[in-house]
């Protein structure tokens, strides 16, 4: 992965805010940290270490394996980083985090300051996430919390990844771009205490000091591996729905209840709703039988590309279609196995299937493509800025066109307020309130 020269990425930076000017500028400088990640200063990671590290919460999201990494950045570097200031006088802009030691990002220390320079040219102060209270609460099984109920999105955002593995990797058919049990290996070879299934009396009891202590969530997201032949004896939506139903039980309506799981016949959605889903993300990752067959494998043997988008569009009667909001990975279909080569033809894919969930009410949302090196898919090149803008663009201006409604379970909208970190979807929103 060869670094870019001096001065180019800025400039490059610097040419995609002035052609995407109808774009708010955070929008572009985060999707830009997030195709190219982020190096630190050891400076840098002195002082994250006060701070809310990283915590690996299902896949690695880094762009090097751990094992490559020369400063033990993994254990070093925080979850997120809020950039703020600069050039382009930024209004608070929350970024995740992923490790790449040869990006022209870097978060560094000037004058006593934390910053974010491109080749030398500062965007503006850093701050990073603090440690949540509830993050120093004993458990009885002596894990922390951290590894059991860690918190995203600026603290927004709880995330519960109750089962660390995914059974299409068991015939070598997972998601090409996913790398969720080799992330699982690689960090139990660095010594992470990385649980592979939790149990539901230890996430309630973790649960349980975020309830005492924290008022800055305000939702979480169940989720875990696909479950193809059953798991601890009973079916994927049998598993799930334990999790929902204790926590549901225990903490009523304490938090927005969200969960990424795979699409589900609308008995089985049924079954979901009536445990205390409120959000289903049932994630289709890439628009089109075709691509989808060639990322997807395992899902389109499972279950196909017309049964899944067919089931996430009748899930809608379920949930109502402003709670149906499924994922897909952009910037997977610029891939260069089996993807496009020109950004305005891969948007225009895309949009297609904005267009197909949209006219019938249904919000599709993004992550960026992280090209992880332990994925099947292995190390790519980034998909290129331009990409992300025209996404965005187009993303925006279909959700306007349909006259959708902010998302529930993502916290506040528009740049400076927006607090989704894998993605700028949220930042490119007109500011209103939390939902």
């Amino acid at each position: 992965m060869p670094r870019a020269q001096p001065i180019k990425a800025f400039q490059e930076l610097q040419d995609h805010v002035q052609l995407f000017c109808d774009l708010p500028a955070e929008a572009i400088v985060k999707q830009d940290v997030l195709r190219l990640g982020l190096r630190f200063s050891d400076a840098a990671m002195t002082i994250a270490a006060g701070f809310k590290p990283k915590d690996y919460f299902i896949f690695s999201f880094d762009l090097i394996e751990i094992k490559d990494m020369q400063a033990d950045e993994h254990l070093r570097v925080p979850e997120e980083i809020k950039v703020s200031g600069g050039p382009f006088s930024l209004k608070p802009t929350v970024i995740s985090v992923r490790i790449n030691p040869h990006s022209p990002y870097l978060v560094d220390v000037q004058d006593g300051q934390l910053c974010l320079l491109n080749d030398d040219v500062n965007l503006g102060e850093v701050t990073f996430h603090p440690i949540p209270p509830f993050y120093h609460e004993s458990l009885s099984t002596g894990k922390k919390m951290g590894e059991l109920a860690p918190v995203l999105e600026w603290g927004y955002l709880i995330y519960l990844t109750v089962y660390r593995m995914c059974q299409y990797f068991n015939r070598e058919e997972q998601c090409q771009f996913c790398d969720i049990n080799r992330n699982f290996i690689q960090q139990r070879k660095a010594g992470k205490p990385y649980t592979g299934i939790k149990s539901a009396d230890e996430i309630l009891e973790a649960l349980g000091h975020i309830d005492r202590m924290d008022q800055e969530a305000k939702a979480y997201t169940l989720t875990g591996g696909s479950i193809i032949t059953g798991l601890q004896g009973v079916a994927e939506v049998d598993f799930y729905c334990q999790y929902i139903e204790a926590i549901e039980a225990t903490f009523p309506g304490r938090w927005i209840a969200k969960a990424v799981v795979q699409a589900f016949e609308v008995g089985d959605c049924q079954r979901l709703k009536q445990a205390g889903l409120q959000i289903y993300h049932p994630n289709y990752e890439v628009w089109g039988d075709e691509l989808f067959r060639a990322i997807c494998p395992g899902k389109a043997r499972v279950i196909g590309f017309q049964s899944w988008i067919q089931r996430v569009a009748e899930s809608a009667s379920v949930f109502g279609p402003e709670n149906v909001i499924p994922n897909f990975v952009g910037g997977v279909e610029m891939n260069r196995v089996c993807g496009f080569s020109d950004p305005e033809r891969a948007v225009a894919h895309t949009t297609e299937g904005l267009d197909w969930f949209m006219s019938r009410g249904i919000m599709p949302r993004f992550t960026t493509w992280c090209p992880e090196p332990l994925a099947a898919l292995g190390p790519h090149p980034a998909p290129p800025l331009s990409y992300y803008g025209l996404l965005l663009r187009s993303w925006r201006e279909r959700f306007m066109h349909y006259g959708l409604r902010i998302p529930p379970g993502y916290g506040s909208p528009g740049a400076g307020n927006a607090v989704f970190s894998v993605s700028a979807f949220m930042d490119v929103l007109p500011c209103e309130e939390a939902h």
